[in-house]
């Protein structure tokens, strides 16, 4: 199953080449962004022309790789940087929706210790 609510999504918002399959995608996962491909993460890399998304999940036994491709428009991006960074499942609903990763606020986490 595609991300699960708890699964944490990481963005790498330099552009790249994208005739990287899986295993480019694994070895860039592995080598540049440091982060371990098989650890059920999600993964979302972008083209150069803001209108391609590929994102590159483990599960169980083998790779997913999705795939986006805008017919008309593009996604709104923030700049590009070599730096990962994590994003929501909110903020993973409104990228693919057309609206930018920080365009609205996202809502502080909360670790409740006492409750009614």
């Amino acid at each position: 199953m595609l991300n699960p609510l708890t699964t944490q999504i990481w963005f790498y918002p330099n552009p790249i080449d994208f005739r990287k399959q899986i295993d480019g995608l694994v070895i860039l996962v592995a080598d540049s962004l440091e982060k371990h491909p098989t650890s059920g993460e999600l993964f979302l890399f972008r083209n150069r022309g803001a209108d391609k998304l590929k994102i590159l999940y483990w599960e169980e036994n083998g790779f997913w790789l999705y795939y986006k491709r805008l017919e008309k428009g593009r996604f709104v991006f923030p700049p590009i940087s070599d730096s990962v960074f994590s994003i929501t499942n909110q903020q993973l609903s409104w990228l693919l929706s057309g609206i930018g990763l920080f365009s609205h606020p996202v809502m502080e986490s909360m670790n409740m210790q006492h409750f009614y």
